[in-house]
């Protein structure tokens, strides 16, 4: 690891990558500097926050965690068992999409978990509507933010979002509309299974794309004014 900050990667204007490369992306999927391993662990950090607090808003679960839960609903597998399964079964579609995993992918499955526990067992749980629907929306808005932070760290995404990647990259869509089609499609699956689908589900397969697009073009911007 290079604890030299003074070789930071300038930012990228490639136009294949949805995600623009900042000043402190990695070289390669498993070589890093310590900014960099310091603003994804940041990033995912604040993604099982997002997460967390979703699922403390008890308003529905995020579209793979509904698709999760009607796949276990039909198979009569633990959701645990089902979501890992998932994950490798996406983790296959990226051999046609010629995406290698590195070390963001398995910071993603290790930081993510562990801050979604810390939340929902410590973060006060909302009882009023109002204080519930903040709950949702901030949850929202942060594991989108954070999640482009974390993909532009340039170290390997995890299973899902290296699907809406590696899409954007082959075919030249938009990360808005390849993440709502994504999470719109598991959604509409994991209700016919079975999975409980609520406000926050819809919320989130609606919204999430758009956050990191938005997110994704501000920071390109905000640095190109400094190249």
């Amino acid at each position: 690891m290079n604890n030299s900050s003074s070789h930071l990667a300038k930012p990228s204007d490639s136009t294949k990558s949805p995600i623009p490369s900042m000043p402190w992306a990695a070289k390669h999927q498993w070589h890093f500097s310590f900014p960099t391993l310091c603003v994804i662990c940041v990033a995912m950090t604040l993604m099982g926050v997002g997460e967390g607090v979703l699922v403390l808003a008890n308003l529905g679960s995020s579209p793979w965690t509904v698709f999760s839960q009607g796949i276990a609903l039909q198979t009569g597998a633990s959701i645990g068992i089902v979501v890992a399964l998932v994950s490798i079964v996406v983790l296959l579609l990226w051999i046609p999409l010629k995406l290698r995993f590195g070390l963001g992918t398995i910071l993603n499955i290790l930081i993510i978990a562990f801050s979604i526990d810390f939340t929902v067992r410590y973060f006060p749980s909302p009882d009023m509507l109002v204080t519930r629907i903040i709950y949702m929306t901030g949850g929202i808005l942060l594991f989108g933010v954070s999640t482009t932070f974390y993909l532009s760290c340039k170290l390997g995404a995890g299973p899902r979002d290296g699907l809406m990647v590696g899409l954007c990259q082959k075919f030249g869509w938009k990360i808005a509309l390849v993440r709502t089609c994504i999470e719109i499609s598991v959604c509409f699956l994991g209700f016919l299974f079975g999975g409980t689908v609520g406000i926050s589900t819809v919320a989130f397969a609606l919204c999430v794309g758009w956050v990191i697009q938005f997110t994704a073009r501000y920071l390109h911007w905000y640095y190109k004014r400094f190249e």
